[in-house]
Formats: structure tokens, sequence, C-alpha cells
């Protein structure tokens, strides 16, 4: 129960998070969007608290984010970042905490596989929800929107994730698992 309650009062945190952080990095004309602020309370959420919660606030934080202050745009951006998030919080987390040890290379491991996947998912819900509207979704644009203006935010979350995760673990927020020596 005790540790119900931590994590979704750690989940609120990640989505207060992740509603104000764009906030910040929006005011950085050239590159604000590109750093995905809304991303990293996610992954942190999924690797911190479970994939269920990471899920859950991926699946909310851009739809509330939307209805709120109307960035991103409801349809189709918001729904698809939904989904999107929500593989991000959900594969992070699964995979983190499936590890044999929560070390930095099963979190590398967790994030990389995460991103690659929500960008997939992505891709799939863009076509289908640009398809619903008579409209076409291109390789160019899921190559463009998943990769390449991502690039400056994915950097940001391979620094910066792993850089809270060790400082959380220093603090015993957060226990990396190493590996135990084997005995004959």
């Amino acid at each position: 129960m005790k540790k119900n309650i931590k994590n979704i009062t750690l989940s609120a945190l990640f989505l207060a998070l992740g509603i104000v952080l764009p906030f910040f990095t929006g005011q950085i004309k050239t590159i604000g969007s590109m750093l995905l602020p809304m991303h990293i309370p996610v992954f942190l959420c999924g690797l911190i608290c479970g994939w269920q919660y990471g899920a859950a606030v991926g699946a909310v934080l851009p739809l509330m984010r939307s209805v709120l202050f109307g960035m991103p745009p409801l349809f189709p951006n918001a729904v698809a970042m939904a989904v999107e998030l929500l593989t991000y919080g959900l594969v992070s987390g699964f995979l983190y905490s499936h590890s044999k040890w929560q070390c930095i290379v099963a979190l590398y491991r967790s994030l990389l596989a995460a991103m690659v996947s929500g960008r997939i998912v992505w891709g799939i819900t863009e076509i289908i929800l640009l398809g619903m509207t008579g409209s076409a979704f291109t390789w160019k644009a899921f190559m463009a929107g998943a990769f390449l203006n991502a690039i400056p935010g994915i950097i940001l979350q391979l620094i910066l994730i792993p850089t809270v995760m060790i400082a959380l673990d220093r603090t015993g927020l957060v226990k990396f698992r190493k590996k135990e020596t084997e005995t004959v």
C-alpha cells in the first residue's frame, strides 16, 4: 500500500513536470520543440514507478496539455503523441524492471528500445489518423518527425535520464541492482 501511494505521488509529479517543462523549452526558439520536453518525465516515470504508471502518465500527458493549453493540437498531434508516450513509459519501465540487473547498461537498453518502439508506434498512429482525414503520412514526414528533428531531444534524453537515475541511486530513491559474483 505504501509503495502504491509513493508511485501515485511520483506519477503526479512526473505529470506536472510534463505539463510545465514545455514552457521552459518553448522559449528557445531554434530548438525548443526539438528537445522533446514531455518525453523525459514519461521515461523517468516508467523507469522509477513501473511500466503501468509510465504508460498511464504517457497516455494522459499530451491530451491533458492539449486540453489545458491548446498545445500540442489535439488532432492528430496530441492523440498520436499519447500513443507514442504511452509506449515509451510502458516499454522503458517493463524492460528495465524485467532486466536481470538494474544497471546503466540495462537502463540504456531499455531507453533505446523504448525510443525505437515509440517512434514506430507514433508513425503507425499518424498513418491511421491522417488516413482517416484523407491526408497522407509520407516516409519523409516520418523520418523528419521521428528522427531528424528529434536528434537534440534524443541526445538530451540519453544524457539527462541516466544522470538523473544515477543521482537518485546515490540518494537511495532508486537502487541499481548490480551483477553479483557467481560462485562455482
